[in-house]
């Protein structure tokens, strides 16, 4: 009897420790990126080159590479035909580049205007310098660029032009996705 007893407490034992297990998990939240300033930029609404505004979260759970630039910064601008041909590779697949402006409205629109940049160029101005800094720059240097994972978590940083064999290794490397 005492076998019987005691099978029938750890079956139930089990069980409420598997239900505790699955409430718990309920209650985490998936979606909140692992770096608080990584959440914080995820949550802020900038204005698209259009003057849209658009909320950052959209970019939740993908595998981001994040470019501070500036229509003045010459090599901000001789990477962008590079990075705009990579997010074209990467049509269709979890990994996304977006670039924060670090200039005005307006330069920023006659910008893209004048290029055809494949991935969303956001106006961040001048709070764009405290958001890289929040982000790893230390020296407020640019470009500046961020590998932020799909959980949330910045996997790399690199100040100043970017080496595109090292990019593409790294975001092989760091995410799900693979270049041909």
């Amino acid at each position: 009897m005492n076998k019987k007893i005691i099978s029938i407490s750890a079956i139930i034992g089990a069980l409420g420790l598997g239900l505790g297990i699955y409430a718990g998990n309920l209650n985490a939240n998936a979606d909140t990126p692992q770096d608080k300033n990584v959440a914080q930029l995820l949550a802020r609404t900038l204005p698209d080159s259009a003057a849209r505004p658009q909320a950052l979260s959209q970019w939740k759970n993908h595998f981001l590479v994040v470019n501070f630039w500036a229509t003045w910064c010459s090599p901000c601008v001789q990477e962008m035909p590079e990075l705009s041909a990579l997010q074209k590779e990467f049509q269709g697949k979890s990994v996304q580049i977006i670039g924060l402006g670090i200039d005005s409205p307006s330069n920023i629109a006659d910008f893209a205007k004048k290029y055809e940049i494949s991935y969303p160029l956001y106006v961040a101005g001048l709070d764009g310098s405290e958001l890289s800094r929040q982000m790893g720059n230390q020296a407020g240097g640019l470009p500046f660029t961020v590998l932020i994972n799909g959980n949330g978590k910045v996997v790399k940083t690199y100040l100043g032009r970017l080496k595109m064999g090292e990019l593409r290794a790294d975001i092989t490397k760091f995410s799900a996705e693979k270049l041909k």
